[in-house]
C-alpha cells in the first residue's frame, strides 16, 4: 500500500538538496517523478545508503513529498532513517549527497557504511 507519509516526517531534505535533485531530475531522459532513498545491506559496517530516480512507488513505498521532491521510502529503509536529513555538499574535496542520519550508531572509516541499534 502506498501511504503519504506529510504529517510525519520520515526523512528531511536541505533547500541546497532539493535544488540538485531537480537540476538531476530535469537530466534525465526518462522524466522521473521519484526520488528513492534506501537502506541496503553491505559495507565493513553492515549498512548503507542508496538514491536513485524512479517513474512509480512500490506496493510497500512511503511517498513524502519535500521541499517539492517526492521521496519513496520502503518500509525496511525507513526503519533506519527516521529523523535522517538529505544534504547536498559542495567542497574543494568534491561535491554530492550527504545523509545525516541520528540512528546511526558506528560507521567505517571510510564513511561508507553504518550500522544502527
Amino acid at each position: 500500500m502506498i501511504n503519504d507519509c506529510n504529517t510525519q516526517q520520515i526523512i528531511t531534505v536541505t533547500p541546497k538538496a532539493a535544488e540538485k535533485i531537480h537540476e538531476f531530475m530535469k537530466d534525465e531522459k526518462d522524466s522521473p517523478e521519484y526520488l528513492r532513498v534506501y537502506v541496503q545491506g553491505g559495507g565493513c559496517s553492515g549498512l548503507s545508503y542508496g538514491m536513485g530516480f524512479e517513474s512509480k512507488p512500490d506496493s510497500d513505498d512511503k511517498v513524502i513529498e519535500v521541499e517539492g521532491v517526492k521521496l519513496l521510502i520502503d518500509s525496511y529503509s525507513e526503519e533506519h532513517l527516521k529523523g535522517a536529513n538529505v544534504d547536498y555538499i559542495e567542497s574543494l574535496m568534491g561535491s554530492g549527497f550527504k545523509i545525516n542520519n541520528p540512528n546511526v550508531t558506528k560507521s567505517c572509516s571510510c564513511g561508507h557504511s553504518f550500522s544502527t541499534e
